[in-house]
């Protein structure tokens, strides 16, 4: 049981909150970056059409010495202006923190609003932090998060989903039907058919 609590505890304390950091610079990299349309002078029926798009696209940023901190890619994306969203295919993003330690996000479709605070992770959504030590120098085996869709409320600091989620830690591996988490209180709750597998560690 302490080892189960101990398991939810790292998980709560790093892998949502990199996720929410992850999509926010993303979607914020990729507004700044597109063109900013002008508003037109006489009312017309509203359409869901883009008015401008990416093609095979990156968008890198670095550190003030040069490192790469973040490379977001996508196939395409497409700003839908009576709905004031960007929805981007193939996307793809690796992100770099202040200890050098990797995680990875994809999806086939992420939606964002205008001001990136609410964003949608669509079709085999996967999250991945690679496996880092802690300050105390022990080894913390990878986290991976996956679900066919996540939910991001950036302001509020919440990841919710509708749909069956997997969570994994080294070995072990969680299942539920549904998800939602809150940041600032550090909950998350596991909802539906909730099954888990712990592996044993293995002695020296």
């Amino acid at each position: 049981m302490n080892r189960l609590r101990h398991w939810f505890d790292q998980l709560t304390l790093y892998l949502p909150v990199l996720l929410m950091g992850l999509l926010a610079m993303a979607t914020y990299w990729l507004v700044r970056s597109t063109p900013v349309t002008d508003t037109p002078k006489s009312a017309a029926p509203v359409q869901h059409q883009p008015d401008y798009f990416l093609r095979q696209f990156t968008v890198r940023t670095f550190d003030p010495v040069g490192r790469l901190k973040s490379e977001v890619t996508g196939g395409e994306a497409h700003h839908f202006p009576d709905t004031d969203t960007l929805e981007i295919d193939q996307f793809f993003i690796r992100s770099f923190n202040q200890d050098g330690n990797l995680t990875t996000a994809t999806a086939r479709q992420a939606i964002s609003n205008s001001n990136a605070s609410e964003v949608k992770l669509l079709g085999q959504a996967r999250v991945e932090r690679s496996a880092i030590r802690d300050k105390s120098g022990k080894e913390q085996p990878a986290l991976t998060f996956k679900s066919e869709f996540l939910h991001a409320f950036l302001d509020t600091e919440r990841v919710t989903s509708d749909q069956p989620v997997e969570l994994t830690r080294g070995p072990d591996r969680f299942t539920a039907n549904s998800m939602d988490y809150d940041n600032k209180e550090r909950v998350m709750l596991l909802t539906g058919r909730v099954r888990g597998q712990l592996v044993p560690a293995k002695t020296p």
